[in-house]
């Protein structure tokens, strides 16, 4: 049957697409907790190849991990149970 096998190559395709919908959403997820850690980072350690003192984008850096760090044991999945019952 012709059908089928075109009916199964687009399924595949399909699945592929929400795999990888998933993993950049995940990626963007990653990049606002700690974006401004991986900026600083980079900065510091190009300051330093630079033959620059680099220390204050890596106090930056500790400082946005710091934040981070404390957002990230902020939310927690008991963070969005609070609306259950309320279109009960």
């Amino acid at each position: 049957m012709p059908g089928t096998q075109r009916s199964q190559s687009g399924q595949g395709m399909t699945e592929y697409i929400i795999v990888v919908a998933l993993v950049a959403v995940a990626a963007i997820a990653v990049y606002q907790q700690f974006g401004q850690v991986v900026r600083s980072q980079t900065a510091a350690m190009a300051k330093e190849l630079a033959g620059e003192d680099g220390s204050e984008q890596s106090r930056m850096a500790q400082t946005a991990a710091e934040g981070a760090a404390t957002q990230t044991a902020a939310k927690t999945l008991k963070s969005f149970t609070g609306n259950a019952g309320a279109g009960q």
